[in-house]
């Protein structure tokens, strides 16, 4: 089944935790810190692979998470570095936040990589805290904590060359007479429910992908039908082969709607170079009506081309002509590349205080959230060095003019402290 939108889970690793630990030996009594540092946890990695074409994976799968890093050891043994978790997304693969919406990156070269999710450093062991004032310090630090997305991926297909057209108008048939691709044709509308893709050989050394769009109806621009859904894959393709139907009640009011659909869409799309072919020309009566087909499209300036995709009558003529259009439209590896997108983050420092209930606080922010989560709170030391990063970063002042008092709980993250002046 073709899927092109999912929604996944993904997570970085926790790096691992530094540990406390005095050096332990005969004859050396006071050995010192050798508490080692933890190890790096794994980054997510989207990382783009030329032979997927779908996203139907991700139905299967949807929460991806990276391991931690390993916790560090004595006689000052960093942890381990966890691995890089790779998630592997088809060309053209666009990546949206699931909860803001916000278009976080946009991938189409394969071996394009882009790090979704930064993992946890790890935390530093007590051998970082001595100083010629402590020297025995019980403090150390946990690792930092990982990152965590809801993502929704929309996959837009990459072609050179996209075959439209309203429902019935031989645009399958067209495909499986150009390229290898087998999609399935009957003589009936809405056949085709999927994009397919195919490629077809000009010559030895060239070959082109052509993808067989579904028919398009009238409405299609406001999500009529499967518009929206079709619609998004003609987005990527460079030329346009606009299949007329010659056995259609009335072909030039389906040519403008098609266009009429396109330009709702998206105004890019109408200036998208087009190949107007006139199919089923192998039937009496679609050729009684192409002069004046001919007729009506010569004056808006468009030349027509007659074929037959049943009988492949102009086919391959109609494909050298798209072919020769390709060149009035950049590929995706010379065009400004739509790269992962980046935006400026707010300020880490940056906190908010609440009173959520009577003698109860809520303090949030990155730095301060990150800071509690990496302290070990059994550890004197580690405390002590909480209190001071509170006092750098102006937490207990803000507190204090809030209205904080004695015995009052401060909550951060799932964390409860109580206030002590």
């Amino acid at each position: 089944m073709f899927i092109d939108q999912a929604e996944i889970f993904v997570k970085s690793g926790k790096g691992g935790n530094g540990i406390v630990h005095m050096h332990r030996e005969k004859f050396v009594p006071r050995g010192g810190p050798d508490g080692g540092d933890g190890g790096r946890g794994g980054d997510v990695i989207l990382e783009v692979r030329a032979t997927l074409n779908t996203l139907a994976a991700f139905h299967h799968v949807m929460r991806y998470v990276a391991e931690d890093g390993h916790n560090g050891g004595s006689n000052n043994k960093s942890g381990l570095a966890a691995e890089n978790l790779v998630v592997y997304i088809p060309p053209g693969t666009i990546v949206y936040d699931a909860v803001s919406g916000e278009l976080l990156g946009d991938l189409t070269t394969p071996g394009q990589q882009f790090l979704i999710c930064k993992a946890g450093r790890g935390g530093r062991g007590n051998t970082h805290f001595k100083s010629s004032r402590n020297q025995t310090p019980l403090t150390a630090e946990k690792g930092e904590p990982g990152e965590e997305k809801r993502l929704r991926l929309e996959l837009k297909l990459i072609a050179d060359i996209g075959i439209i057209g309203v429902p019935n108008a031989g645009k399958s048939t067209l495909l499986a007479a150009l390229t290898n691709a087998q999609p399935k044709i009957a003589p009936y509308p809405f056949t085709t429910l999927e994009p397919n893709l195919g490629v077809a050989e000009i010559d030895l050394d060239t070959s082109v992908v052509l993808a067989d769009i579904p028919g398009l109806i009238e409405g299609a621009s406001q999500g009529i039908g499967l518009g929206h859904d079709f619609l998004r894959h003609v987005q990527r393709t460079r030329v346009l082969i606009h299949l007329i139907d010659g056995l259609s009640p009335d072909p030039l009011a389906d040519f403008s709607q098609i266009n009429s659909e396109l330009a709702l869409f998206d105004p890019n799309l109408a200036q998208k170079p087009q190949v107007v072919a006139f199919n089923k020309i192998d039937q009496p009566e679609a050729q009684e009506r192409l002069p004046k087909i001919e007729k009506e499209l010569k004056k808006r300036g468009i030349t027509l081309t007659s074929i037959s995709a049943m009988s492949r009558q102009g086919v391959r003529e109609l494909l050298l002509t798209a072919v020769s259009r390709l060149t009035e439209v950049p590929t995706l590896e010379n065009a400004p590349a739509p790269m992962p997108v980046y935006r400026p983050k707010d300020d880490p420092k940056e906190f908010s205080v609440q009173r959520e209930d009577g003698n109860d606080w809520r303090l949030s922010g990155p730095a301060i959230e990150r800071a509690a989560s990496m302290t070990y709170w059994e550890h004197a030391g580690s405390v002590r060095r909480f209190q001071r990063i509170m006092e750098a970063l102006g937490v207990d002042e803000a507190l204090r003019k809030a209205g904080v008092k004695q015995g009052d709980t401060v909550h951060i993250v799932d964390f409860e402290l109580e206030w002590q002046e």
